[in-house]
């Protein structure tokens, strides 16, 4: 079902979807009991609507809606708003002697899901599944997410599988329901493990407002005393210090969003090979600015401030790498850092 067959109904009936429960339910007082009949006949025949076609009939319509509407599952939507909308008597009075049932419930699309795991997991799941369908899965999935566990992969399974995302047609509903299901069980199957990443996570919070000594000091204590899942723990930890580990090409996409005053405050006193890997990032007229303030020296700065800005530029790393943007050092390559 495609945004040329669907009925005028089901059009209306995809739009209040897409607008969300509270507008929807104020317009739907607006509507006369014909017209909230047939629009609760066109929505038990949607089924999920891609965001292409989405977008068509918002602009048939001439209405605006928020960035990100995406895969509705609309007949479930439009059954919640209804229901939270309108009374028991007054859906029976719009449905005259038709009961009204709504739509079944199936279980929450498996994609989000997905999207949450760590690359490397996702990436050695697929890896063991034929190219076809580890393809299809990374079709659902948000283009950074895929393109992160794509690099997670052997270059000729990867090369296999990006060949076939080009090549492939629409996917029966059928096969993606299939696809879905398998999924699901090993999902439900691996998370009857102990799941161990928000707590790696804690931990790595807690640790990266630690400065650069007492941090590996903690570490060292931590592999002395065989603590488990060490290696998730490091992969989430990045100090100031750590900047010349980094890519360069992280390093310039990292300091192109921060500003001059701060990278000259958190670059006070530090080592001249950090600050030649910070200056060597940043275009030539900021580093002629930042070398003249810094060679004005430090005096009467205050070494909190100072510590302070470090933090930042620490934080802000963490915070793109999570976001996909680029790889901290423990999780990079040698070929990468180079």
């Amino acid at each position: 079902m495609t945004a040329l067959t669907l009925t005028r109904p089901q059009k209306a009936a995809a739009i209040l979807v897409a607008m969300g429960k509270p507008s929807a339910s104020r317009l739907l007082k607006f509507f006369k009991q014909e017209e909230l009949k047939a629009l609760i006949e066109g929505a038990r025949l949607l089924r999920t609507i891609p965001q292409s076609d989405l977008e068509r009939i918002v602009a048939e319509f001439e209405a605006e809606f928020t960035e990100g509407a995406g895969l509705l599952d609309s007949a479930d939507r439009m059954d919640t708003i209804l229901n939270e909308s309108l009374s028991p008597e007054e859906m029976s009075a719009i449905m005259g002697d038709k009961k009204y049932e709504p739509a079944p419930e199936g279980p929450p699309p498996i994609w989000p899901d997905l999207e949450k795991l760590e690359p490397a997991r996702l990436g050695g799941f697929l890896a063991g599944e034929h190219p076809q369908t580890s393809a299809m899965v990374l079709s659902k999935l948000a283009p950074q997410i895929a393109a992160n566990v794509l690099l997670t992969m052997e270059k000729p399974l990867r090369s296999q599988i990006i060949k076939r995302m080009v090549t492939m047609a629409n996917i029966p509903d059928a096969a993606t329901r299939v696809v879905e299901n398998e999924l699901r069980a090993s999902m439900l199957s691996q998370k009857s493990t102990k799941d161990t990443s928000a707590g790696q996570a804690r931990v790595a919070s807690v640790l990266n407002e630690m400065a650069k000594p007492e941090l590996d000091e903690v570490m060292q204590d931590l592999e002395a005393a065989g603590t488990p899942d060490l290696a998730g723990v490091k992969s989430r930890l990045f100090a100031f210090d750590d900047l010349p580990l980094l890519a360069q090409k992280a390093r310039v996409l990292l300091f192109d969003g921060l500003s001059t005053e701060l990278v000259t405050l958190a670059l006070r006193g530090a080592p001249p090979a950090l600050t030649e890997s910070v200056l060597s990032a940043i275009g030539a007229r900021s580093r002629r600015m930042i070398e003249s303030e810094l060679a004005q020296g430090s005096e009467g700065i205050a070494l909190a401030d100072i510590m302070a800005a470090r933090k930042t530029v620490a934080v802000t790393t963490i915070r793109l790498s999570r976001e996909g943007a680029f790889e901290l050092p423990s999780m990079q390559t040698d070929a990468e850092a180079a």
